[in-house]
C-alpha cells in the first residue's frame, strides 16, 4: 500500500521539525528555569542522530564512487555515444561546481543571512564549530594526492580520499573482466549495506530532527525559520538556474529548436516534479527524447547512464549548501577552502543516490563540507526543508539528462535516420496506446 503524503518520511521529519521549534519557542516564552535543562536533554539526543548519519559517510562515499566511476568509464569505453556522453557529463558537474562557487557567495552578498537569525542560530548551535585553521593554497596542493589513504579515512580528510577513489575506479575499469567484477561487486556489497543503515537511521530522523530542533527553539526563538526559508530560496535558485541552462545546451549542442525541446522535455518534467526521482522519470525521458527525433539506440544509451552518474544540480547546490552554513557560522573561506569544496562537489556528484533527497541529503552535502572545514550539525536541521529545494533538483537533473541526450546524439552524428527495429516498435507500441 503507497503512504499518503503525511505519513511519508519527509513529511514526517518536516513535521518534527516545525513541531520542535514551535515547543521549542513556547518553552522559551515561558521563562521556566527548565527550559535550559530540557535544551540540554535534547542537544546529545539530536548528536547522537547525526553521528549515525556521518558514520556512513566515508565507507559510502568511497564504495559509491569506485562503483560509479569504474562502470562508467567501462561505459564509455565500450560506445562511442556513451563515451561523449560522459565526457559532456563531466565537464557540465565541474560547471555546476564553479558557477556555484561564484554566484553563490555573490548572491549572499546581495541577500545575506538575516544577521539576528545567524547570531541566534550560531547560539543554539554551540556545539558546532568551524575549523579553526584556514589551509593555504600550498595546503590544498599538498592535500590532493593522500600519501596514505587509509590515515585519510580515519581522519575525515574527505578530499584526498575522494582523489584516490576516483583514481581507484577509474584503474578497476581497465584490469581483465573477472577481477574487475568481483571488486565492483564488493564496493556495491558495501554500498547497499550502507544504505541499509541510512534507512535505518533516518527511520529515527524524526525523533532526531525534533531534538534538534527543540534545542534551536528554545535558544533562538522565531529567527530560526526566517532563516530556513531564506536557505531555501538561496538554494533552490541554484538549481533554477541549472534548470535554465539545459535549454540553450539542447539548442547549441543538440541543434534542438527551443519550443521543440520546451514541448518535448515539458511531459518529463512534470513527472520528475511529481516523484523527485530521475530513475521514475527514465522512461518519460525515453519518449521526450524519441519526439525530439533522438533514436532509441542513442536515447538508450545516454539516459540510463545519466540516471546513474550524472546529477547537472547536484555539485551546484550542494556546494551552495555548504556555503550558506558557512556564512551561517559567519566563516571567511579561503580560497583554498572554496576550492576545495569544488573538487569534491564535482567529483562526488558519481557517488551520489538516485532517490528522494531526504535519503541522500547529508550523505552528498557532509563530504563537501567537511572538505572545506565548515561544521556538519546544521545539516540535521536543513534535511526537514529538503523537499522544496530538492524538486527544482530533480527537475532541472531531468532537463539537462534530456539536453546531454539530444547533444551527445548530435555531436555523434546520429539522427532520426539511423533509427533501427528498437526505435520502429517503440513509435508502433505509443501508437497503439494512443
Amino acid at each position: 500500500m503507497k503512504r499518503s503524503a503525511i505519513t511519508s518520511q519527509p513529511a514526517r521529519i518536516l513535521m518534527a521539525l516545525v513541531v520542535g521549534l514551535a515547543l521549542g519557542g513556547l518553552s522559551a516564552a515561558s521563562g521556566g528555569a527548565w527550559v535550559e535543562d530540557a535544551a540540554d536533554v535534547a542537544e546529545p539526543i539530536g548528536g547522537i542522530w547525526l553521528h549515525g548519519l556521518q558514520m556512513t559517510i566515508v565507507p559510502l562515499v568511497v564504495a559509491l564512487l569506485v562503483v560509479g566511476i569504474a562502470e562508467g568509464a567501462k561505459a564509455a569505453r565500450a560506445s562511442r555515444i556513451a563515451g561523449r556522453s560522459f565526457a559532456l557529463m563531466v565537464a557540465i558537474l565541474w560547471f555546476s561546481a564553479i558557477f556555484a562557487a561564484l554566484f553563490v557567495p555573490l548572491l549572499l552578498n546581495l541577500f545575506p543571512v538575516p544577521a539576528a537569525s545567524a547570531e541566534a542560530l550560531r547560539a543554539a548551535l554551540a556545539t558546532a564549530k568551524p575549523v579553526e585553521t584556514v589551509p593555504t593554497f600550498a595546503d590544498f596542493l599538498r592535500s590532493i594526492v593522500p600519501s596514505n589513504p587509509v590515515a585519510a579515512a580515519a581522519s575525515d580528510s574527505i578530499l584526498p580520499l575522494v582523489v584516490f577513489a576516483t583514481i581507484f575506479g577509474f584503474a578497476l575499469a581497465r584490469i581483465p573482466a573477472e577481477g574487475r567484477e568481483r571488486l565492483v561487486a564488493f564496493f556495491r556489497a558495501i554500498a547497499e549495506t550502507m544504505i541499509v543503515i541510512v534507512n535505518w537511521v533516518l527511520w529515527l530522523g524524526p525523533i532526531g530532527v525534533f531534538a534538534l530542533a527543540f534545542v534551536v527553539g528554545a535558544r533562538a526563538g522565531g529567527g530560526a525559520l526566517g532563516a530556513l526559508l531564506h536557505y531555501i530560496a538561496i538554494v533552490s535558485s541554484v538549481g533554477i538556474v541549472i534548470l535554465a541552462l539545459a535549454y540553450p545546451v539542447a539548442v547549441i549542442g543538440g541543434r534542438v529548436s527551443l519550443p521543440r525541446f520546451a514541448r518535448a522535455v515539458a511531459p518529463a518534467q512534470a513527472v520528475a516534479f511529481s516523484t523527485q526521482s530521475s530513475l521514475a522519470t527514465l522512461p518519460q525521458m525515453l519518449r521526450s527524447s524519441e519526439q525530439l527525433g533522438i533514436p532509441v539506440t542513442a536515447s538508450g544509451v545516454t539516459l540510463p547512464l545519466a540516471v546513474a552518474l550524472f546529477r547537472a544540480t547536484g555539485p551546484g547546490m550542494n556546494l551552495a549548501a555548504a556555503l550558506y552554513i558557512a556564512q551561517w557560522f559567519g566563516m571567511e573561506l579561503s580560497a583554498a577552502q572554496i576550492a576545495m569544496g569544488v573538487v569534491v562537489a564535482a567529483i562526488t556528484t558519481f557517488s551520489a543516490i538516485s532517490l528522494p533527497g531526504q535519503v541522500s541529503f547529508v550523505l552528498n552535502i557532509a563530504p563537501i563540507a567537511l572538505a572545506m572545514g565548515v561544521p556538519i550539525g546544521p545539516l540535521a536541521l536543513l534535511i526537514a526543508v529538503e523537499t522544496i529545494p530538492d524538486l527544482f533538483r530533480t527537475v532541472g537533473n531531468v532537463t539537462m539528462d534530456v539536453a546531454v541526450a539530444a547533444t551527445a546524439a548530435h555531436q555523434s552524428g546520429i539522427g532520426p535516420e539511423d533509427a533501427g527495429e528498437e526505435d520502429r516498435l517503440l513509435s508502433e507500441g505509443e501508437e497503439g496506446t494512443a
